[in-house]
């Protein structure tokens, strides 16, 4: 099985050409204005003070002057000699007979009053030409800090445009828009698993695809539907295939994309962008994590300032169902969080459907498999269904990963196509954490761990509700240093049974060390988190107590803020003192069975001990056949038999699903 992936490398032979841009023209602009000032001044001009000008035209030297109105100057073309100017400015070999000299003048007016003084004495009997200039460098100089400022927010707004939409359009949709053009698209045929969820979407564009096979018979296509599962199931991915098949425009945001510092901003994005999808309909609507601005309103009431998150889903929801129209507009949201979703916006007429997509089961998880297999080069040891059944409890982004994690190895590995054993070390990485083969242990640590891990391995072989035991370790793995790794069994409904097993394999690691050591350790910490979690649960939730059989104290709201519990204080001492009775009682039972089976204890904890792993072929030589066969070992067959290697490179035969013994450094 191998799918060689398509190549994208851009073609070597073509010419690297720059791509412009338009700050070249602002740096062109500050250099040419710099190197203004800097030229040298080619010209012969001289610039004399209006004194010696005058004496100029007293000795009548120049036979033209040019007064220039704007600049308040004269000039003329005058001998050096004549002007006097022999000493102060000697002519080059190129240069000629005459000076341009220039001076200020008061004004023109003056000027010419004194002017007409000077020809009417005969002093100066040239000629006087009067031009009227315009001094640009002083209207550039007047004009360019305004222009500046103008180029600095014209700057800024692009900047700001960029980021978000600009200073003036902030309360703005930003909502991306999917049409049919559009290059890349996801199809349904790219979602694998999720049969359900597929069907009641494709519904919707099927309605949007041809609306008179529902309307002709007097139905009416949903306003909303509310994608609500785990995180990995696939709800955005599901969401992305329906904007590949619909041939409608399709618009995409999250729901912080409303949430904004401005009073106001969110609410406006709400019309915002519900005008574009009017203008657009018929249409699809999808607003991923909508939790961040659907959260139930009211959560605060100490709180009296206005909160914005509340006026954008008063918004929404009148624009879902309020006195306008919404004809052709479809609603799709994602959401993980369902519980804490405020009432009004669940409630048909805007969430018509609710849509759950949950995690895969076997058959799924194969079908995802196939999907992210195809850019993989596989050799033949893969198996695609044992993949699928040793992963329960994986969500699709959980297998992509491990998918990733296995090309990952395999090519650390220097190996030529990804294999068997690189998936198993994938899962293994995944769930439990990078090995840690070169953490420091003593060999009392190593032998209370050793005893702890055979404890979880002895309880759990030998109860009947326990799930199947894959291998046990003691090699350090992210922040435990051993693990008892099971396969949980794939059920729907969970027994009183079911539960007291669970919790008495859970507390055979620290019964161990009561049994063999008389004393405990830290590294039950996992354990005894899991434990009271489990047994709280039965006795608060699902009423499995004695004291208080059939009584839920659950909370569906999900507020665990509230200033009161559902309960009185009286009742919370029973439920303190039930909990502890049903631990005492299982770690009991463990500490028992522990001591019945003392030998094989001590046997499984020397092995791990040698080679720091035990499977469960292993485990079935010292303990015998377990007594009673669950539905995850009837899926898992016959376990083949594995040479007895003392290393810790003894291939696995089943994957890591569920770690339960952390022992913390």
């Amino acid at each position: 099985m191998e799918i060689k992936p398509s190549s994208n490398k851009p073609n070597g032979n073509k010419p690297f050409k720059p791509k412009f841009n338009f700050y070249w023209v602002y740096l062109a602009i500050g250099l040419l204005f710099v190197a203004s000032f800097f030229m040298p001044d080619s010209s012969s001009t001289k610039e004399v003070s209006f004194s010696k000008f005058e004496s100029i035209l007293r000795n009548n030297c120049p036979q033209s002057i040019t007064v220039n109105s704007a600049k308040k100057t004269v000039e003329a073309d005058v001998s050096p000699s004549c002007a006097g100017l022999t000493d102060e400015a000697k002519p080059q070999e190129n240069q000629t007979t005459t000076v341009h000299v220039t001076a200020h003048i008061p004004s023109v007016e003056e000027f010419s009053k004194h002017l007409t003084d000077l020809q009417k004495a005969n002093l100066y009997t040239g000629e006087v030409t009067y031009k009227e200039g315009r001094d640009y460098w002083s209207v550039l100089f007047t004009f360019f800090p305004i222009l500046l400022i103008i180029l600095f927010f014209v700057f800024a707004s692009r900047r700001m445009g960029n980021a978000g939409g600009g200073i003036f359009n902030v309360g703005k949709s930003r909502a991306q828009v999917f049409d049919k053009n559009t290059k890349e698209k996801i199809t349904f045929k790219d979602v694998a698993g999720l049969e359900g969820a597929k069907q009641e979407v494709e519904e919707i564009v099927s309605f949007l695809k041809s609306p008179d096979k529902y309307t002709d018979l007097g139905g009416k296509i949903p306003k909303g539907a509310l994608l609500v599962g785990p995180p990995g199931t696939g709800k955005t991915l599901l969401a992305k295939a329906v904007a590949g098949e619909a041939d409608v425009p399709f618009f995409s945001l999250s729901g912080s994309d409303f949430v904004e510092m401005f009073v106001g901003v969110g609410a406006s994005r709400v019309r915002d962008l519900f005008r574009q999808a009017k203008e657009a309909a018929p249409c699809i609507i999808f607003i991923d994590e909508i939790d961040a601005i659907g959260r139930a309103r009211g959560r605060n009431p100490g709180m009296n300032t206005n909160d914005e998150r509340e006026n954008t889903l008063n918004q929404l929801l009148t624009e879902m169902d309020g006195f306008g129209s919404n004809s052709g507009v479809i609603i799709l949201a994602a959401t993980n969080r369902a519980d804490i979703l405020d009432k009004a916006l669940l409630r048909a007429g805007r969430f018509d459907r609710q849509i759950h997509v949950d995690l895969p089961d076997v058959h799924e998880r194969k079908e995802i498999f196939y999907v992210h297999l195809r850019p993989l080069k596989l050799d033949d040891s893969v198996d695609v269904e044992f993949l699928s059944r040793q992963t329960p409890g994986f969500s699709g982004a959980d297998i992509a990963n491990v998918c990733n994690e296995a090309a990952l190895i395999a090519a650390r590995k220097n190996k030529q196509a990804v294999g068997k054993q690189d998936f198993l070390d994938a899962v293994d990485r995944i769930v439990g954490g990078l090995e840690k083969k070169t953490k420091v242990m003593t060999q009392e640590e190593k032998r209370s761990v050793a005893f702890h891990e055979a404890g979880h391995a002895t309880v759990s072989w030998l109860l009947q509700y326990s799930d199947p035991l894959v291998k046990v370790t003691i090699v350090p793995r992210g922040m435990a240093l051993g693990a008892a790794w099971y396969l949980p069994e794939e059920r729907q409904l969970t027994t009183t049974e079911h539960i007291l097993d669970e919790v008495c394999a859970l507390l055979g690691g620290r019964a161990s060390e009561n049994v063999f050591f008389n004393t405990a350790s830290t590294g039950a910490l996992n354990d005894l988190e899991r434990a009271t979690k489990q047994v709280y649960a039965m006795v608060v939730y699902f009423g499995m107590s004695e004291q208080l059989s059939n009584i839920s104290y659950y909370d569906p709201s999900g507020n665990e803020f509230a200033f009161a519990k559902p309960y009185s204080e009286a009742t919370a001492e029973l439920i303190d003192k039930e909990v502890k009775e049903l631990v005492n009682v299982q770690f009991e039972r463990a500490k028992q069975i522990l001591i019945e089976h003392e030998d094989s204890v001590r046997q499984i904890a020397d092995i791990l001990i040698e080679r720091e792993v035990l499977f469960s072929d292993d485990v079935k030589a010292i303990l015998g056949e377990r007594p009673w066969k669950s539905r995850g070992e009837e899926l898992l067959g016959e376990t083949p038999q594995k040479e007895t290697q003392d290393s810790q490179d003894t291939p696995p035969e089943f994957p890591v699903t569920e770690e339960t013994s952390s022992v913390e450094d």
